[in-house]
């Protein structure tokens, strides 16, 4: 599903500042498995999930999701296969709209979007109920705008779009 293949990244080359964050880097992540990234800051935790996303683009080497090298697409086009969690819970978000139509939008992540309303209100149920599995309360505040939540409601908002559908 995702591999990193002798991935090389250095920032600042060439000064008295460079750092080399990777060198020749290997990764692989089979579709269903489970990976936890732990380091201490400034160990390339940030650069490895940018250099995924196409935030960043790496010195060397290859990124490959499904098969298909996106080393050199750039982050919007990868986004229709990538989702991520930011440590900022209001990025990814609109803080000034509300939870439900956060998540409508993520929901419909990778389609062609028009003019018109993008949430029904069998869409709203399935949120209410996915949502209710939480146990964060947020079920019940689904009308509330996002930028009102307090941090923990926003993390756990945020945590959720995008990943309720099995991407």
């Amino acid at each position: 599903m995702l591999k990193l293949e002798n991935i090389s990244k250095t920032f600042n080359k060439g000064t008295i500042n460079e750092k080399v964050i990777f060198h020749n880097f290997n990764l692989s992540i089979k579709r269903g498995e489970f990976i936890v990234v732990i380091g201490s800051n400034g160990s390339g935790k940030s650069t490895l999930l940018n250099l995924i996303a196409g935030k960043i683009k790496p010195d060397n080497g290859n990124i490959i999701i499904n098969g298909i090298d996106v080393s050199k697409e750039p982050e919007h086009i990868r986004a229709k296969q990538i989702g991520r969690v930011f440590q900022d819970p209001l990025m990814g978000t609109s803080s000034d709209m509300k939870i439900y139509e956060n998540l409508a939008l993520a929901s419909k992540k990778g389609n062609k979007l028009g003019l018109k309303w993008c949430i029904s209100k069998c869409d709203f149920n399935v949120y209410k109920e996915i949502l209710k599995s939480l146990n964060l309360g947020l079920e019940n505040h689904l009308n509330s705008k996002v930028g009102l939540l307090s941090g923990g409601a926003k993390a756990g908002s945020y945590t959720f779009n995008g990943n309720h559908k099995n991407t």
